[in-house]
């Protein structure tokens, strides 16, 4: 922390609850809301977008690497640049910031969608064929279900990630948590950094363990196997 920062935060407590109260809802809130809203809405796009992608390279996999090609491309592109690339076409807002977060999900679901359905055993397939049902049926009766887990995971990491690259959404009008970070920097008020830092951190910290838990409850065959351990 630097010297002014430090002369600036003296005679002041660490943290000025009284604010938190007084911004609860006037700023804490809807700061928070709006994390939500561009950390959760890109990866669900992108997911819409990623399943039937990942199940087309699935089958056909001559797309496979010019898709993941585009998606990983998209995915080097540093965040802050990525929004202001997008300013001139979209406006300063949140605009940019979801569809470029949304274009970072697309790497890791795709990869995960086709992944999980490479992990269901031919076998497994060969039954179901046996049985009668259609390549539709196999394909949302017994594939999707198994690849599940597989696919929960990437939407994890997807979510994470998204929750992190969200806290400077704010350098281009896009608000969220980013906004009292950035605010308690430029009136160097520790309180607002702490607030704005430690939801972020809450917000990503939830989604990973609720989104692990679920990624564990769809492989029965691994708690079954722990629980014999």
């Amino acid at each position: 922390m630097d010297s002014g920062f430090s002369l600036a935060l003296q005679g002041r407590p660490p943290v000025d609850f009284d604010w938190i109260l007084r911004n609860l809802s006037g700023d804490i809130i809807p700061a928070f809301l709006e994390h939500l809203y561009l950390s959760l809405v890109p990866v669900a796009v992108a997911l819409a977008i990623s399943l039937p992608l990942g199940i087309l390279a699935h089958r056909h996999r001559v797309i496979y690497p010019p898709v993941t090609a585009v998606a990983g491309v998209l995915y080097t592109i540093p965040s802050l640049a990525f929004f202001v690339m997008l300013i001139p076409i979209m406006g300063i807002g949140q605009a940019p910031v979801l569809v470029a977060l949304t274009a970072y999900s697309l790497l890791v679901l795709i990869r995960n969608v086709v992944t999980g359905l490479d992990s269901v055993p031919a076998e497994t397939q060969d039954a179901a064929r046996g049985m009668g049902l259609t390549d539709r049926q196999i394909l949302f009766g017994v594939e999707l279900p198994l690849a599940l887990p597989v696919i929960v995971a990437g939407i994890r990491i997807s979510t994470v990630t998204a929750v992190g690259i969200a806290t400077i959404a704010d350098f281009v009008g896009g608000g969220g948590l980013g906004s009292l970070i950035f605010d308690g920097i430029g009136q160097q008020f520790l309180t607002a950094i702490l607030v704005g830092s430690l939801l972020a951190v809450a917000i990503a910290v939830s989604a990973d363990l609720g989104l692990t838990w679920l990624e564990g409850r769809l492989r029965p065959w691994a708690r079954r196997a722990g629980g014999a351990a």
